[in-house]
């Protein structure tokens, strides 16, 4: 796809979705657990995603009832997930709380979600409505500040909708948060299909670090020849699965991609976790550039001196990484924000690596 799809190419697919929108609604994964384009320009490319509540077409606007509306777009934009997306997840379930199914004003429809986002009961917290807060698994939300989770409360329903999307992978890899959502490939193509028609321009918000278009910035702002070479390779694999033990080029886990993005570059680093993070240069939080290497205290047999989980900075506060097997895909994503976090290395001024660049006659 390209990084802007326009309302004209999906015309002729209009008279498909209008007949699927009211269909029965679907049921909510428990699955428990971050397509559309951006602008193109620079500038969108600096900043963290803003969730733009204002892109709202005419289409929504006739078809989304007001209070719904505003609804979406508050929580869309707080959660930071495409208010879009969430408005047509409430569409493809229950037309926006209007349909007349068992399950959406009260109990539960044959597959046991209820209201007007279809949470199963046991997603939602164990009952319908569950105090807040109190100790609980799963995503009832307060969203009207009455102190409960009401899953047949809009307010509350479209705020826990929000809360999974985002904890599944919105705003950049909708497709898996969708798929989480309900594990249908028509469901993902048909939720995305009417979010498109919700927004102006008929496309999807993405964060800087889910567009393709971003990578040019990123890489043209790397210190040095050697860490552009680190930062092609490192990106040129988004897309490709996690593989445990991988070196590519079909897969790769978290150190592997590092690994054989330095060796693209010309360079030789450990190859495991384990052996990176004793190698770069300890480095102090906030101090860290494109190529560094942040680690994490995360998987088995890890602890805060042993991490088991890294990525590689590719811009302030922005990573690549190859996360997990049902993380989804090698992607870019923030870390600024993510737990356990251990501490940063620059393989680059390891004295090992000073002498290969020398050898190779770039210092």
């Amino acid at each position: 796809m390209t990084s802007r799809v326009r309302i004209a190419l999906i015309v002729g697919l209009a008279g498909v979705v209008l007949v699927t929108l009211v269909m029965a609604p679907m049921l909510m994964s428990t699955f428990p657990s971050f397509l559309g384009g951006g602008s193109g320009m620079t500038a969108d490319c600096e900043d963290s995603a803003v969730m733009n509540v204002t892109n709202v077409s005419t289409t929504a606007q006739s078809d989304i009832p007001s209070d719904y509306l505003q609804l979406y777009k508050k929580w869309g934009k707080k959660i930071g997930v495409q208010w879009t997306v969430l408005a047509a997840v409430g569409k493809r379930e229950t037309d926006h709380g209007r349909s007349t199914l068992a399950g959406v004003k009260s109990g539960t429809n044959y597959a046991g979600a209820a209201g007007p986002m279809q949470f199963l009961i046991s997603t939602w917290g164990g009952k319908a409505k569950v105090k807040i807060p109190s100790k609980f698994n799963g995503y009832a939300s307060d969203g009207d500040g009455d102190g409960y989770g009401d899953i047949y409360n809009p307010a509350d329903a479209i705020l826990g909708a929000a809360k999974m999307l985002k904890r599944n992978g919105a705003p950049g890899d909708l497709k898996r948060a969708l798929f989480v959502y309900n594990h249908a490939m028509w469901y993902v193509e048909q939720v995305l299909e009417i979010a498109r028609r919700y927004a102006t321009d008929g496309t999807l918000d993405l964060p800087p670090e889910a567009d393709p278009e971003c990578d040019a910035p990123i890489v043209e702002a790397a210190p040095t020849d050697i860490v552009r070479k680190i930062l092609t390779y490192a990106l040129a694999q988004r897309g490709k699965p996690y593989r445990w033990g991988g070196t590519g080029p079909e897969g790769f886990d978290c150190s592997g991609i590092i690994y054989m993005a330095y060796r693209a570059a010309g360079l030789s680093i450990p190859r495991t976790t384990f052996g990176q993070w004793p190698f770069g240069v300890k480095i102090e939080k906030g101090s860290e550039q494109a190529g560094d290497l942040v680690f994490f205290n995360a998987g088995p047999g890890t602890s805060a001196g042993s991490p088991g989980h890294v990525g590689m900075v590719v811009s302030p506060g922005k990573m690549v990484e190859a996360r997990c097997t049902l993380c989804g895909p090698i992607k870019v994503t923030t870390y600024r924000d993510r737990p356990n976090i251990v501490g940063y290395t620059r393989p680059l001024q390891n004295p090992d690596v000073l002498a290969q660049l020398k050898r190779l006659g770039l210092t």
